[in-house]
């Protein structure tokens, strides 16, 4: 690929955008050392060309002669330049409200330098926020004229629309940028920046974190500008691994043409580096503008040749039953005593290599549950198997294999080999109590073997006077346990119900200070209909299974048939089975959903309720003459209150299938229908808002009100308000929008743009990324995240369980935990109507059905012919 701008070419000053002439033959590109200084297109795409206008055009032309001016370097003038450091304190003074920092600012200018908008004076140097000189193109050209107040005012107009396009650009031309620079230059921020994106690439889902890991500083990017380009031939040397960034290739074998078509995500080149082969295809680029990562020979030969050998397998009878890996020493700084990971291994083998390794006195301090939960690099192996060993490693069997290990009292073991596995059981117990609670003690086996346990300590601590630290943690779980048994009874006999509208499930009492969590064993009273819509009331534990639901209601409803489902039935008539073994049914419905049970072969008989169409039963509450600020305010409270009530099992739960271990997911199901309930609320507002003056201010609330959530940090509600508003049955209300200020207009454009889901909604994770808790999570992408890991990756493998997945499950739960992990305090504004607007926003008025919202909408603002 060739760079640099062709000399000699003129450029007079004009009223619209101009793009920089082709890249010419300066310098040729070499793709061994990618240079970030340097473009990585022959010409910038329109809408970077038309950004870069609009930024020189307000520099030249808003009287800031101090940022572009002329300097002289070296013998010879400079025209119209400006230092890094200038040009991103002039972007923050713009006062954009989607600009978060400093570096955010800095990245804009790459984007624009990286397509040859910008660049630095002498070629040498990407952006820098640093006195550090960069030339728009035209200046280089030799521009001489300034612009008009046409184009000032046109500049003006376009701004924001810019602004946006360089904010959007920015991640992906700030991680190129770091990509282009040689491995041993990357800091460590930028390392782990490299790392998250190789995480979620597609050809390397197969390779350990650790191995990723040692990848982000080996990778090398490289671009090549022209279709047909060809890559390599076949029958070359293998001298790197690709894999696609951006765009796409063909795979061309002699005699054969075109064998395949390889896309984002996908690589090749390996075969012939593993084999030391001549390359078996000619490649060749698809479509302009592709972007590759490289791992050159030496590299891969070091990192994924040698994964076998930085790998120890311990067998036993001949089989192995623990595979460790060696783990990177630039890894090692928060624990430099571990030196293996666990990759996979047997529970048992993993059980017992956690208490001789994480747990001995050479053990990191300090509780799970006490400490301050971040994503470093350091070893979470103990965590990881506290979170996670429901899925291999049922409690039942847990429990055994720890009695044995602090009961063993073999003759032939010393007694310092008996009291350390007696230390390092009681020390397991107490981690796995104060970092798991209630599941722990709500299970029986755990706790008798908890009570067996606490007895014993006592008296082994008669004949061993040094147990007298584990007396004291036993004591502290046993405490731990009192405390939860009197919250249980204290909660005894708690009982919600399911109305009939629809409404969200509630306590019986109608209680709605603060908010209780839902216990598998307590009482929901729901409706189940039949076919003819009549219907029964029942009243059940909440862990009860669907059978027993259908068996129940069939009774009452005088139904008799051999084969029987009970199914839901949406507001939108789509129907979903349950499994007999499913549990929490009440609570897993959707907005507007209901219960049925009918014969299995008269399922497509089943027909929603007419009220189902209809919007839910809500409070009545006149937005307009609400406080925004006291409304997110207890919004905030009211979803900080279910979301605490989620424990993290609950995600292993929802994602294995909850029937997979008789447990119930009621507590994540209502976080999660708060979401879809908040979304679908404000469309139901805008859409029976007949009134357009008024239906103008209640959009304008709305997009204060999702402001207001992200100062709260409440990303759910916030991610759910503008989600409901970039709902088809509201965007198309085109007279709303027009007569909508401005200023809202671009704030929601913001919006939008922090929850674009491109990249794995890579702006949303970068911006939450920097916040501190406590904060509302996102949790449907909590929950993608979950299910990804889930179906990409084998539970077991060989016979082995696959730790790695269990590792990378652990880590979107911990996420939960680094959210939670201060309690929530904020101010309140001044209160008005405190009660009223607590029990309207606990219980909001929806419709979820599609088609009905889109009919509303057409009512309002039938479609221009």
């Amino acid at each position: 690929m060739q760079t640099g701008f062709g000399p000699g070419v003129s450029s007079s000053p004009s009223p619209t955008p101009q793009s920089p002439p082709p890249l010419a033959s300066r310098r040729p590109h070499s793709p061994d050392t990618p240079n970030p200084a340097e473009p990585v297109t022959e010409t910038p795409s329109p809408q970077m060309a038309r950004a870069g206008w609009v930024l020189r055009t307000l520099l030249l032309g808003r009287g800031a002669p101090s940022v572009l001016r002329d300097h002289k370097s070296g013998g010879r003038l400079l025209r119209r330049c400006a230092a890094g450091s200038d040009l991103v304190d002039w972007l923050l003074a713009l006062g954009w409200v989607a600009l978060r920092s400093r570096s955010h600012a800095a990245a804009m200018w790459q984007a624009l330098l990286e397509e040859g908008v910008i660049a630095h004076v002498s070629g040498e140097h990407p952006f820098k926020d640093k006195c550090v000189l960069y030339q728009f193109w035209q200046d280089m050209e030799g521009a001489t004229a300034l612009p008009t107040d046409d184009d000032v005012a046109e500049a003006e107009d376009q701004l924001n629309a810019s602004l946006m396009a360089l904010s959007m650009q920015a991640p992906d031309a700030h991680l190129r940028m770091i990509l282009r620079k040689q491995g041993h230059e990357r800091t460590a921020e930028e390392l782990e920046t490299i790392y998250e994106e190789l995480v979620h690439i597609k050809a390397l889902a197969h390779l350990s974190n650790s191995v990723k890991r040692e990848l982000a500083a080996a990778v090398v990017f490289e671009a090549h500008a022209r279709a047909g380009t060809v890559l390599f031939n076949q029958g070359d040397e293998g001298r790197s691994w690709y894999i696609i960034l951006h765009g796409s290739v063909d795979v061309v074998i002699h005699g054969k043409g075109v064998v395949t078509t390889l896309q984002e995500g996908d690589d090749f080149g390996k075969l012939a580096l593993i084999n030391d082969a001549p390359r078996a295809a000619t490649i060749v680029l698809r479509e302009d503008n592709c972007h590759f990562l490289r791992v050159d020979k030496d590299a891969f030969n070091r990192i994924l040749r040698d994964v076998e050998a930085n790998t120890v397998r311990l067998k036993e009878h001949g089989k192995d039953v623990l595979v460790l890996e060696k783990i990177s020493p630039s890894h090692t700084h928060a624990y430099s005593h571990f030196k293996y990971t666990v990759m996979a291994g047997t529970p048992q083998k993993m059980l017992e290599h956690l208490l001789e390794t994480r747990l001995d006195s050479r053990g990191a301090g300090g509780s799970v549950g006490g400490r301050d939960v971040t994503m470093s690099a350091c070893d979470h192996f103990l965590e990881d198997f506290l979170l996670t060993h429901i899925v291999f490693m049922p409690a039942k069997q847990l429990v055994s294999e720890l009695a044995r290990h602090y009961r063993i009292d073999s003759p032939a073991q010393d007694r310092d080999f008996i009291l350390a596995c007696k230390r390092r059981v009681v020390q397991f117990v107490h981690r796995w109590a104060v970092a798991i609670r209630h599941p722990v003690f709500d299970d029986r086996t755990c706790r008798e073997f908890i009570e067996e346990l606490a007895t014993e300590v006592e008296a082994d601590c008669m004949q061993w006077s040094s147990l007298q630290e584990e007396a004291s943690l036993i004591h502290h779980v046993m405490s731990q346990l009192r405390r939860y048994q009197d919250e249980r009874t204290q909660h005894a006999g708690q009982m919600w119900k399911l109305p009939p509208c629809g409404q969200p499930v509630s306590l019986f009492s109608g209680s709605t200070e603060g908010r209780t969590m839902i216990r598998p064993t307590d009482d929901i009273i729901f409706r189940v209909y039949c076919a003819d819509h009549t219907y029964c009331t029942l009243r059940f534990p909440m862990n009860t299974t669907a059978d027993v639901i259908k068996v129940t209601a069939a009774d009452k409803l005088k139904i008799r048939h051999d084969d029987l489902a009970l199914a839901e039935v949406k507001s939108t008539g789509e129907r979903i089975v349950f499994r007999d073994s499913d549990l929490g049914l009440p609570t897993s419905l959707s907005l507007n959903g209901r219960i049925f049970v009918s014969p299995r072969d008269h399922m497509d008989a089943l027909t929603c309720l007419p009220e189902q169409e209809t919007a839910t039963e809500g409070l009545e509450c006149d937005l307009e003459l609400v406080s925004t600020r006291e409304l997110a305010y207890h919004m905030t409270l009211f979803d900080w209150d279910l979301f605490w009530c989620v424990h993290e099992y609950e995600l292993i739960y929802h994602t294995f299938g909850r029937h997979n271990f008789g447990q119930i997911t009621s507590n994540l199901d209502v976080f999660l229908r708060r979401f879809n309930e908040i979304q679908y609320w404000v469309v139901t507002e805008l859409c029976m808002t007949q009134s357009l003056s008024k239906r103008v201010q209640i959009l304008r609330k709305f997009i204060k009100l999702a402001a207001y959530c992200k100062e709260y940090q409440n990303l759910n509600a916030f991610f759910a308000i503008v989600m409901g508003l970039s709902n088809v049955a509201v965007s198309r209300l085109s007279m709303t929008w027009e007569k909508l200020p401005s200023k809202f207009r671009k704030l929601f454009t913001e919006f939008e743009s922090l929850i674009d889901p491109s990249r794995n909604h890579r702006a949303y994770r970068i911006s939450v990324g920097k916040l501190q808790p406590p904060m509302v999570p996102f949790m449907p992408l909590l929950i993608k995240d979950m299910t990804f890991v889930h179906e990409g990756n084998k539970t077991c493998v060989d016979g082995l369980v696959n730790f790695e997945k269990m590792h990378m499950l652990a880590q979107t739960m911990r996420t939960i935990r680094y959210c939670r992990s201060r309690h929530l305090v904020l101010e309140p504004p001044s209160p008005k109507t405190e009660m009223e607007l607590r029990s309207y926003i606990s219980c909001l008025r929806t419709i979820d059905n599609q088609r009905v919202l889109t009919s509303l909408s057409q009512k309002l603002e039938p479609r221009r012919s």
